[in-house]
């Protein structure tokens, strides 16, 4: 999902020891570009650790001269899919996302790490409000597809903020669970272009949920504030952030 230099950010302390798995090389079975910006790899990992939805994988590049760079990206599988799915944007000056987006084929081998992340994980058992900007709605998707294996698809509701519905990624999957979809620079429907309100959100909000926010830094900071405005306990709040991305609302 992310490449912001490697930098991925949650907030509070972990909650319990998550699963986490160590470096494998893994295979590329399916490639494919459901938006403009972005590419779905869908890997086989040997050996490989099952995850928790909102758990993240770290994509290894080596270069002929020992150069390496590498960046983290939000898992879209659920731990119950075969293969593991990441969704990479393509970042205009990207190392990593550059090469996964324009030069990686199916039976390539890659170098990664997972899975990692302890904090803004669901486990599938409470009930939870998800608010994503952009790809930041990747690790709700893996929440998502949990819910639906476990048969509770009811514990989920779902806000996403968006610069088109062109460049929402699994966008049909997101509106076929319910989600509302808000469009920042185009008209949806009979809604005008607007970023996500605190009107938006109150419908969604309940009391026990636990909020997740995931988006650039500026969606996250204003997210965040909205859902304390509403009267959300910060406690009650779980955010990833991540760097400058084109694809946010």
């Amino acid at each position: 999902m992310t490449e912001p230099g490697g930098a991925r950010a949650g907030t509070g302390p972990r909650l319990r020891r998550a699963p986490a798995g160590g470096w494998r090389t893994a295979t590329v079975r399916e490639v494919d570009r459901p938006t403009p910006r972005t590419v779905r790899l869908r890997l086989e990992v040997p050996d490989r650790v099952d995850h928790l939805a909102g758990q993240h994988y770290v994509v290894r590049l080596t270069a002929e001269d020992g150069y390496r760079a590498q960046r983290s990206y939000s898992l879209a599988s659920s731990p119950g899919d075969p293969l593991v799915e990441l969704l990479v944007e393509r970042l205009d000056d990207g190392e990593v996302s550059g090469y996964l987006a324009d030069v990686v084929e199916p039976g390539d081998g890659l170098e990664v790490r997972g899975p990692i992340g302890g904090w803004f994980v669901w486990e599938g058992e409470e009930p939870a409000l998800l608010v994503g900007g952009g790809t930041g709605v990747v690790p709700f998707v893996s929440m998502l597809r949990t819910a639906r294996e476990l048969g509770r698809e009811d514990l989920l509701r779902i806000a996403v903020s968006t610069r088109t519905a062109a460049e929402l990624p699994y966008a049909d999957e997101l509106r076929g669970a319910g989600a509302l979809v808000v469009t920042t620079r185009e008209r949806s429907g009979i809604r005008p272009a607007g970023r996500l309100t605190a009107v938006d959100l109150v419908p969604l909000w309940e009391p026990g949920q636990t909020a997740f926010v995931c988006g650039s830094t500026p969606f996250a900071e204003a997210a965040s504030q909205l859902l304390v405005g509403l009267g959300v306990p910060a406690p009650d709040i779980r955010v990833e952030r991540f760097g400058p991305s084109g694809a946010s609302g």
